[in-house]
């Protein structure tokens, strides 16, 4: 069993992500909950594009990020390029509501299984 490991949640918002080599790639913009399991459906993460032009919100799985707590950062092991085709919200036009398929889809881009495939019940 790992070591647990708490952070507020007002923390995780503005913190820095970074793939696994430390070159910083974005940043959690916002954590989104499902309130009806209890659970991070997912986390949007603010990613500019080449030159820090073209600002864009991605959804990302919280599973697929990784906490290094000697660097107060996230760790995103996913290339670029999966994560620049994934599902994304332009701006502040963010879903109202994710649905089920749409969620299913965003973790499958990712290659992480849902909460609800891996028995997570409230």
């Amino acid at each position: 069993m790992g070591r647990l490991v708490v952070i507020r949640a007002n923390d995780i918002a503005g913190s820095s992500v970074r793939n696994p080599q430390g070159d910083e790639i974005g940043s959690i913009k916002d954590v989104m909950i499902d309130i009806n399991d209890g659970c991070i459906a997912c986390t949007a993460l603010s990613f500019s594009g080449f030159m820090g032009l073209g600002e864009k919100i991605y959804a990302v799985p919280w599973e697929a990020l990784e906490y290094n707590a000697s660097d107060n950062a996230f760790i995103l092991n996913v290339p670029i390029e999966r994560l620049e085709k994934g599902p994304c919200f332009e701006g502040e036009t963010w879903p109202k509501t994710a649905d089920r398929e749409w969620l299913a889809g965003m973790y499958t881009h990712f290659g992480v299984n849902p909460p609800w495939e891996r028995g997570i019940e409230r």
